[in-house]
């Protein structure tokens, strides 16, 4: 689904993906050039690059800019070097020297069950810094918390903010450092205080709809902040319910026996339940997740198969 809304700049093109795919934002002008920023997930690539190739009629796609690097942000990164092989792509600071000497455990795609094929980086966006796309200068700001590493761009003449997984309108995305023992909600709330100050007119979420309300937006993702501080494991249920559905996007359908593989293969599932779920079996737990999938209409059994909804 391609969005153009009149609360949009003309050189602005957001392409809304759904849940496996982040959504892409295609920026063009006169003076810079094409430049993409995020590339959905690797098994959309074909689609992403179908899109830009359509959106740019023949003209090359010059950059690629990636909010973070969880999979459904760059697995399309690849695909898209390989169609244009001189475009040039920034990538936020910290995990440079894990893209440059690939180490797909530290980038978290061996740690969530997710793919992402190599890619190259070329440089980096700097937190303080300005990118011009579409002709017009988009501040780089930090917005740690759902990614430590991860950027929101800011353009203040039309106050609109691509904010990745920082903001959607109805919450933000799993805190991932979380599930690895590090305090981060403080992190989370300060980005949403960051965005609050920003007082964006117009948010490009990294999933949904383009939205206008961001003191709504705010004040969802402050509640449901409230609620995983004070109860981390809601918030670790909710990440292995997300990790889950996400995988479950992807094969569409699973047989029991292979997900069971697949979750005794995943990091994050073994460390998530010893941690909060420890007083029950990995097997009994891993049921009681499927069953919330089907009771939440995310997902049916049919006999010894999990499907997609």
């Amino acid at each position: 689904m391609t969005q153009h809304p009149s609360a949009l700049p003309p050189e602005v093109t957001v392409f809304e993906r759904g849940w496996l795919s982040s959504n892409n934002i295609l920026f063009t002008g006169l003076h810079s050039g094409a430049a993409l920023v995020d590339t959905g997930y690797c098994t959309h690539s074909a689609q992403t690059l179908a899109l830009v190739q359509s959106a740019l009629g023949g003209r090359p796609l010059e950059r690629i800019l990636n909010t973070h690097l969880h999979s459904d942000h760059c697995g399309g990164n690849a695909a898209l070097q390989q169609a244009w092989p001189q475009v040039h792509t920034a990538i936020p600071p910290g995990q440079a020297a894990h893209v440059r000497h690939w180490d797909p455990y530290a980038l978290s795609y061996t740690p969530t069950g997710q793919e992402c094929p190599q890619f190259r980086c070329d440089a980096l966006l700097q937190p303080g810094t300005e990118e011009l796309l579409g002709d017009r200068p988009w501040q780089v700001h930090a917005a740690p918390g759902h990614d430590p590493h991860s950027i929101v761009l800011f353009e203040p003449q039309d106050r609109i903010l691509i904010s990745a997984d920082a903001l959607w309108e109805n919450g933000f995305g799993v805190v991932f450092p979380e599930l690895d023992g590090a305090d981060a909600f403080e992190e989370v709330a300060r980005t949403l205080d960051l965005i609050e100050h920003l007082a964006p007119r117009t948010v490009i979420p990294g999933h949904g709809p383009v939205f206008h309300d961001a003191p709504r937006a705010l004040g969802v993702a402050r509640r449901r902040l409230d609620g995983f501080a004070s109860n981390p494991g809601k918030h670790a249920l909710y990440a292995a319910k997300v990790l889950l559905k996400y995988k479950l996007l992807e094969w569409q359908r699973i047989s029991l026996p292979d997900l069971r593989a697949w979750t005794d293969a995943t990091p994050y599932f073994g460390t998530m339940h010893q941690r909060h779920f420890g007083d029950r079996g990995q097997a009994e737990w891993l049921e009681g997740l499927m069953d919330e999938l089907v009771r939440s209409g995310a997902a049916r059994r049919e006999g010894d198969v999990l499907v997609n909804i």
